[in-house]
């Protein structure tokens, strides 16, 4: 322990503000995540000034602690609040992010996820002693369906319109119909997009977490594409098929425990002239790269999810979600897939073209 007398006293009572601030943050995170699931950014959003008994009465609360969960919000100021009417505003910017699932910005997902992760802590402790994984499936439905929420609009912005022609000749393919794999699904929110956009093309979906693909196939029902899309419980080792123009990967292979099974088993279920369209964080191998906002909250969620998932699976490489290009370009080597370029980027994701 540091002597207190020889410490740079400035130094710790900055680095104590950040650590409040981060604190203050986490405890606000799970008044966002109620405000979202108890519909109170819905009800706010677009409104106008509300006072807390017009909000708890839209809302079908109680005003008591309707008031209590807007004080935390003007802390925070996520809610304005004018004192002279005594009155809250969620302004249209803000509601982008926080009220309408349909905008690229919505962020909610990210702390809906909360919950179940704070709910395995014990579980991730006992790993951390002992080397050994905490599964996927061990975590709640929460966290399945935040973790949907949080990509679903990224996707939804720049999969059709921004990804797919970034690859060579793949939406000239697409468009005249072609046989696609969608490995790791999830929810299916990536392989309904890809179907709805391409009428002439067959989407396949397959995860190996049989609630997930249940919600996909729902989803498929309700948006009416069961004619073009179809989803199967399979892991990313052992999905059927074969000769498939396009096999993708979304935000899924840095949390496999082989993820050069993975690749090997895509390079033989293309065709020949097939590919894969490889989605993954942009958050760099050097730790000190990651002193950001973005490349925090994809450390901190490897730290707890996509590192202790994929030690759950007891292969040969669990590489957490911030390995590197390099690595993940070498495991694809290895299975064959020689051609890897770097086709579109955001701040959040890399988008990889990958062939044999």
């Amino acid at each position: 322990m540091a002597d207190a007398k020889k410490l740079d006293q400035d130094r710790v009572a900055e680095f104590l503000g950040r650590v409040a601030a981060d604190s203050a943050a986490a405890f606000a995170g799970l008044s966002t995540s109620i405000g979202a699931r108890l519909g109170l950014y819905a009800a706010l959003a677009g409104a106008g000034p509300l006072t807390s008994v017009e909000l708890a009465e839209r809302a079908g609360l109680a005003e008591r602690y309707v008031r209590e969960w807007l004080a935390a919000q003007v802390a925070g100021e996520y809610v304005l609040y004018d004192a002279g009417t005594s009155t809250y505003l969620l302004p249209d910017e803000h509601a982008a992010v926080l009220a309408d699932p349909g905008a690229p910005t919505y962020l909610v997902g990210a702390f809906t996820m909360l919950k179940p992760l704070y709910a395995t802590e014990d579980a991730l402790v006992d790993a951390y002693r002992t080397g050994e994984g905490v599964a996927w499936q061990e975590h709640g439905p929460e966290l399945y369906e935040g973790v949907a929420a949080f990509f679903r609009p990224g996707y939804a912005a720049m999969l059709v319109q921004e990804w797919l022609p970034a690859l060579d000749g793949v939406v000239e393919k697409l468009e005249r119909g072609a046989s696609v794999a969608d490995v790791g699904c999830g929810f299916g929110h990536s392989t309904l997009l890809m179907a709805q956009a391409f009428p002439r093309s067959r989407v396949q979906g397959f995860d190996f977490h049989a609630p997930s693909i249940e919600a996909a196939r729902s989803a498929a029902r309700e948006q009416g594409l069961g004619d073009r899309v179809t989803f199967d419980v399979a892991a990313t080792t052992d999905f059927p098929g074969d000769d498939y123009d396009l096999i993708t990967f979304f935000d899924c292979l840095h949390d496999l425990g082989d993820p050069g099974a993975a690749f090997r088993h895509a390079e033989r279920a293309l065709a020949a002239d097939g590919g894969c369209m490889v989605v993954e964080p942009n958050a760099p191998a050097d730790p000190l790269d990651l002193i950001n906002p973005i490349g925090r909250s994809f450390a901190s969620t490897s730290a707890v999810l996509c590192l202790p998932g994929a030690l759950a699976q007891k292969g040969p490489r669990a590489l957490g979600n911030h390995a590197g290009e390099e690595v993940m370009r070498s495991i694809a080597g290895e299975a064959g897939l020689h051609r890897w370029r770097l086709a579109t980027e955001t701040l959040t994701n890399r988008v990889y073209d990958v062939r044999r």
